[in-house]
């Protein structure tokens, strides 16, 4: 059993969470092989979290692959279909990375950016634990709904 999968517990509150469940309904949709049919939700989400330890396993310069870059674009489209499912009106992620693993990713309601967050080292993305996981898409998530509904003319649009 790798190390993550002793971090993530299958009875942890966290997995019944909105969250969690829209984190494992948008890697299961990257997944054209079928080969998260059969995992748990623990395995599907193991690969977000990166301890301390592991972070310093890998390289502080280094390319993103294609399979870390998907599980970044799977954080932000959780994010942005729980802001539609709160708030009602279509909101969409775009994500620009160069090759380094540099970028920025945005979330759009209308014409309104509710998300603008700077992505460096996406090589490393991870959070420590799913809490850590969990904290940072409800702060991003409770901030997009504030901007939505303080500017909901233009979110609107």
């Amino acid at each position: 059993m790798s190390e993550t999968a002793e971090l993530i517990r299958e009875d942890d509150p966290i997995m019944e969470s909105d969250f969690a469940k829209e984190m494992v309904r948008q890697m299961r949709a990257i997944d054209t092989y079928g080969t998260y049919d059969n995992w748990s939700t623990a395995k599907i989400l193991e690969p977000f979290i990166l301890t301390k330890e592991m972070k310093r396993e890998i390289p502080v310069v280094g390319d993103p692959d294609e399979i870390v870059m998907a599980r970044v674009k799977a954080f932000y489209n959780a994010i942005s279909s729980l802001i539609e499912k709160e708030c009602g009106l279509m909101a969409v992620p775009m994500m620009n990375l160069s090759h380094e693993g540099f970028g920025r990713a945005i979330i759009t309601v209308g014409k309104l950016v509710v998300m603008d967050k700077t992505l460096r080292d996406v090589h490393r993305f991870g959070f420590p634990s799913l809490s850590k996981m969990k904290e940072e898409a409800d702060k991003l998530l409770s901030v997009a709904l504030e901007m939505t509904s303080k500017h909901s003319e233009v979110a609107g649009m």
